[in-house]
């Protein structure tokens, strides 16, 4: 159990700087914030106080890997092993459910996701690698700035404990049918109001 809270801690306590050092060494270098079509920068809710927007803005620390217009590339603060890396897109979200679909911005964040593991596995000696989003406070979301985590990985490296947990085949019954009715009812809904705003996609039913 001590492990596991360790394990735990150590998640929700993943990218925090906990000495304020906001220094920038010479190898960093600030990133423009967003901005909107008039070049003016934006400051949405929760923005002022963001850890991330603060990397983008230049106002705080971060040893960078990768930068566009869109995204930024860092390294965790306090990672869950070596390489462990963050993909951060420059607009500010609290979290990957409340970025719309129509701003391309999770689209921009998942493109950049083979160029950057590839660079991450190589430098690491790493064959494989994680691919994670926290997303809300019950998954083990600290910084409410949509993320995507790229974390390296060794075969046998026990970074998750759940890997131990030995996974049972899914019973297709009346419950696992009445879990598809409802989750294809909601997106449907969605789906429907995609449609009114004219950014619809088909959906298929078995």
């Amino acid at each position: 159990m001590e492990d596991r809270a360790r394990r735990r801690l150590a998640l929700f306590s993943s990218h925090l700087n906990p000495h304020g050092d906001t220094s920038l060494p010479s190898c960093l270098s600030p990133s423009a914030c967003a901005s909107d079509d008039n070049g003016h920068k934006e400051l949405r809710n929760g923005e002022n106080d963001c850890v991330f927007c603060k990397i983008i803005r230049g106002q705080a620390s971060a040893l960078k890997l990768y930068e566009d217009d869109e995204c930024l590339c860092i390294l965790d603060m306090f990672p869950l092993c070596h390489g462990h890396s963050l993909i951060i897109p420059k607009s500010h979200y609290p979290s990957l459910d409340a970025t719309p679909p129509s701003m391309q911005i999770i689209g921009s964040m998942c493109s950049k996701v083979p160029l950057i593991s590839n660079a991450v596995m190589k430098a690491t000696g790493c064959d494989s690698f994680n691919v994670l989003v926290n997303n809300g406070a019950a998954a083990g979301q600290v910084i409410f700035h949509t993320h995507i985590h790229i974390i390296p990985r060794n075969a046998h490296d026990c970074l998750w404990t759940s890997e131990s947990i030995r996974r049972r085949p899914l019973k297709q019954d009346q419950e696992a049918s009445q879990l598809v009715d409802s989750i294809r009812e909601s997106l449907v809904f969605v789906n429907n109001y995609a449609d009114r705003k004219g950014q619809g996609s088909t959906l298929v039913a078995n």
